[in-house]
């Protein structure tokens, strides 16, 4: 079905079609302008609050790269990469993207790009955009490459522009989005870069938000949020609120606040630079729960469009809500399936909390690892406590640890993709735990242990100390409710995957709850004692 729809919808573009308009798209054209772009198209389409934007499609990218005849020596640096060395791979990667970001781009071409350019910033006007990379391999329902390509905030004029439209097309070629792409099997000449460039949306809130719980797959939207531009976030840099809604009442049932310090805003010149938050808005809860509830609708409504579960980034300026991206979730943990500790161990062998981002258990020696350190120091089976990101050593290292991030942050979503136990946010894993230390890291709970623990037996397990994860159910428009007749059955009816009660059989209450004739009790005298049990029921 997908190759069919992609082939008719990419004869509506000429194939020299360097430039398209947002409102063009759909989300079967991510061929021509990557998942990033076809999904904001899709969305802007279906009447979701979206910032403007155009995008430089793949034509754009072939026709840069052929114009200066870049591919004959980025093959040469692939092929002499040591696949054993992640600093091998670091040196090709610089390397590769010096030759794009030092290849002028074509006159024609840049003055297409001014044209739609000014439809966004008029001549004269102040105003910033975001050049943001869309690869043809991104946001696919099998892999999100969260995170592989760059993202440039509050880029300023045309030089600008140029330098960043570069760099993203050069982002094609980091360090860690060659390793993705060979651990996930895609090949490097397959996957090509189209680059949105949308209003910059100078957010005073934003966050992330899945549409199913991206630890346990349960049927509940949970939703990250903090201060400032949403870059914080998603690069894992602070520990973002996280709150829970409830989809079938749409209320915030659980919520976690968070200590943000500091946020990122617009820098003087463009860019981005850091601002701390006054005292008093450290530790408060950053979005109220009617935002949280408007923001869940939102996401609710473009789950119902998809058919499907989402991942999306949201932002708000000037109190409107915005989707600044949105894709399917690729993965998500199960913890009814996956290893955990439970609950029998002691409260002294507990070394860091933090948030279960990945679901499972992994034992192994830490190693702390810092960006003045070779990846190669990270051997298979450690356990990596680090900042988050470093994605070509997450494939070796048997858990994962970090100090902030939230259960929606590049590093969780590919520790998820490569079934890799994960606890992030924990505040403290850099300070407590030591090169060289044994621990266990159970991400179904978000706890790291020292030394080496089991996993809960099977009946501690039945006794409620391990999670219980929904399975997958399909999304539909219409409400899905339950029958339900006999109250002995409600905890059981409870668990399964209904959106609530539709219908209560009340006359069942009597008979298998009650077990007497209404009439008979009265004429007895046991009007209350038949209230009460019809209450209970």
């Amino acid at each position: 079905k997908y190759a069919i729809q992609t082939a008719c919808r990419c004869g509506d573009f000429p194939m020299d079609r360097k430039i398209v308009d947002v409102n063009e798209l759909h989300v079967e054209d991510i061929p021509i302008v990557g998942g990033k772009g076809a999904n904001l198209g899709e969305l802007t389409n279906a009447g979701f609050p979206v910032p403007e934007a155009f995008v430089l499609t793949t034509f754009s990218y072939d026709y840069f790269v052929n114009n200066g005849k870049l591919m004959p020596e980025v093959e040469k640096k692939l092929a002499g990469i040591d696949r054993t060395s992640d600093d091998s791979l670091t040196q090709a990667s610089e390397e590769i993207r010096a030759i794009f970001e030092e290849c002028a781009i074509p006159d024609d071409l840049k003055k297409e790009i001014v044209s739609k350019y000014r439809l966004l910033v008029p001549k004269g006007k102040v105003g910033f955009v975001a050049v943001r990379s869309s690869a043809t391999a991104e946001d696919l329902p099998d892999a999100s490459f969260a995170g592989q390509q760059e993202t440039y905030l509050n880029v300023k004029d045309e030089a600008d522009l140029f330098d960043k439209i570069r760099k993203c097309w050069s982002s094609l070629f980091t360090a860690r989005a060659i390793a993705y792409r060979e651990k996930q099997g895609y090949s490097h000449s397959d996957v090509k870069l189209a680059v949105v460039v949308q209003r910059m949306v100078n957010s005073e809130f934003s966050g992330t938000m899945f549409t199913v719980d991206p630890n346990s797959g349960a049927k509940q939207i949970v939703i990250e949020g903090g201060y400032g531009l949403g870059e914080a976030i998603v690069g894992g840099e602070v520990t973002p609120d996280t709150y829970i809604v409830d989809k079938q009442k749409m209320e915030v049932v659980k919520k976690r606040i968070s200590t943000q310090t500091w946020k990122y805003v617009r820098g003087k010149e463009g860019g981005v630079e850091k601002k701390d938050m006054p005292s008093d808005m450290v530790k408060a809860q950053k979005i109220p729960d009617s935002r949280i509830q408007e923001i869940a609708e939102i996401g609710r409504q473009i789950e119902i469009h998809y058919e499907k579960p989402m991942d999306m980034e949201w932002c708000i300026e000037d109190d409107k809500v915005y989707i600044v991206q949105a894709r399917p979730i690729t993965a998500t943990g199960n913890s009814a399936i996956n290893e955990s500790v439970g609950t029998a161990v002691s409260s002294e062998d507990i070394l860091s909390n933090g948030l279960g981002a990945s679901p499972g258990l992994a034992t192994g020696k830490v190693i702390l690892y810092d960006i003045s350190m070779s990846l190669d120091a990270v051997k298979e089976g450690d356990i990596l406590v680090t900042m988050p990101d470093m994605v070509p050593a997450m494939s070796r290292a048997a858990g994962i640890v970090t100090d902030e991030g939230g259960m929606t942050c590049h590093a969780a979503i590919i520790s998820r993709e490569l079934g890799t136990p994960c606890v992030v946010g924990t505040g403290n894993a850099t300070e407590v735990l030591k090169d060289g230390m044994e621990v266990t890291v159970d991400g179904t709970t978000g706890t790291v242990y020292k030394g080496t623990l089991r996993k809960a037996e099977p009946e501690a397990a039945a006794a409620g100390s391990a999670c219980v994860c929904a399975e997958y159910v399909p999304i539909t428009g219409t409400k899905v409710m339950v029958n339900m007749s006999m109250p002995a059955k409600a905890d059981e009816i409870a668990k399964l995957q209904c959106d609530g009660v539709g219908l209560m059989r009340s006359e069942f209450l009597f008979t298998n709850y009650i077990g007497e004739h209404p009439c008979a009790v009265i004429e007895e005298g046991r009007t209350d004692e038949l209230i009460d049990k019809l209450a209970e029921g």
